[in-house]
């Protein structure tokens, strides 16, 4: 073998060197490219048995209804009739002892609301006659809320109709829509251009004599008149609302002062249960995102001076069925259009309820399906509830959704 010289020793240890790192790069690239590979690849789970989902409950409503006049109890039997779910809750006041004997023993004679206890009738102590332009209205709405908070759980929305209210479509229809809908969004129509109402119910000054004498519900006006509050602004609107129940208990738990103050101004204000939840809700920085400007309700207004809706007649039956809307106000005592919603609409019989999912019977050869009672919580929604969910759609476009939010 040929001995190298220490010339040629030298040359080869210098070639060796440069071409090291040119054979280490690539194995050095190679080597973290597969520990990066390894440490980002997602592993592949374990063999499991999948997990099955139930679906979630529909939302429950909680419903106050009351009578304002002597005579409303036929009205109210018929309203709870077309209205009862035994997945909602339903609160009754009306005032007269007689017709609160009469719904009390008309709720314990149905099998239903028996069964399932979703039914309260408001006791003599609890309700009375309330003035409908004066503060008591809106004291006995709050009174509602809070018993219904205290002693009814997991509802989501509170909704307050009278005896001249009726529905549109089954409950069924209600809540399969409502149970796609954010459970903090509060229905209020409201508007902070109040009008004429500044100087005929802001600046007034009033005594609702309801407050303290029984069946005394004619409010009192003075000359003096007050100036407007500069600490808040004043919003106004309908008085049927679909409240969620974290607004109320703002309302009512007493964890920031807005809703006490508030409640304070509005004992002096006409109509203040046209005015008070819109007030509080467009100046809470916590809830005046959460308003849709609709009070779901159906009415038609005279013209002028569109202060009270006219009442409803089978003229109006086509406009009320294609409108999208649950509710409708108002309706003369027994008006033939209430057959035709019964029949048309809510698939309801003469003294029955509205059936629904919950209902198991038969309704061949004109038997009442209600008798055989199954879950509460199963929905049977009719072609109807297309209408709503339109309706609720288009209330929610961001065109028509934020802007219209405590304007």
């Amino acid at each position: 073998m040929r001995k190298l010289t220490p010339a040629h020793r030298l040359r080869w240890m210098r070639a060796l060197l440069l071409a090291l790192p040119l054979v280490s790069l690539p194995i050095l690239y190679a080597a973290l490219g597969a520990a990066r590979a390894s440490s980002s690849a997602p592993r592949l789970p374990q063999h499991q048995p999948q997990q099955r989902r139930s679906p979630a409950p529909p939302p429950r409503l909680a419903y106050l209804i009351t009578g304002a006049v002597p005579g409303d109890g036929p009205r109210i039997r018929r309203l709870l009739r077309a209205l009862y779910h035994p997945w909602n809750y339903y609160l009754v006041g009306v005032a007269g002892e007689d017709e609160l004997a009469d719904l009390e023993a008309f709720v314990r004679g149905q099998e239903a609301p028996r069964r399932y206890g979703n039914v309260r009738v408001a006791a003599a102590g609890e309700w009375a006659a309330v003035s409908r332009r004066g503060p008591t209205e809106l004291a006995a709405t709050l009174h509602a809320a809070a018993v219904m908070l205290r002693e009814f759980d997991g509802w989501s929305w509170f909704i307050n109709l009278s005896a001249s209210d009726y529905p549109l479509m089954p409950q069924d229809d209600i809540l399969h829509i409502f149970s796609y809908m954010p459970r903090d969004l509060n229905f209020i129509e409201h508007t902070s251009n109040i009008g004429w109402k500044e100087h005929q119910r802001a600046r007034p000054i009033i005594v609702d004599p309801a407050l303290q004498v029984p069946n005394k519900t004619v409010v009192v006006t003075t000359k003096e008149k007050r100036s407007m509050p500069s600490a808040f602004k004043i919003f106004v609107g309908s008085s049927w609302v679909m409240l969620s129940r974290s607004f109320l208990e703002f309302c009512l738990l007493g964890w920031d002062n807005l809703p006490r103050i508030l409640l304070m101004y509005f004992t002096n204000f006409l109509s203040s249960s046209e005015g008070y939840f819109h007030t509080v809700i467009c100046n809470s920085e916590y809830y005046q995102n959460t308003t849709v400007n609709s009070d779901l309700h159906f009415m038609a207004w005279d013209n002028p001076p569109r202060t009270h809706p006219v009442n409803l007649t089978t003229e109006h039956f086509d406009a009320m069925a294609n409108s999208g809307v649950p509710f409708a106000h108002s309706f003369a005592n027994d008006n033939s259009v209430l057959d035709m919603i019964d029949a048309k609409l809510l698939g309801r019989a003469p003294d029955r309820f509205t059936p629904g999912g919950w209902c198991l019977g038969s309704s061949v050869g004109g038997k009442d399906p209600c008798t055989f009672l199954g879950r509460s919580f199963i929905l049977r929604p009719t072609k109807g509830s297309a209408k709503l969910e339109k309706l609720l759609l288009k209330l929610l476009e961001p065109d028509n959704f934020r802007p219209k939010q405590c304007k």
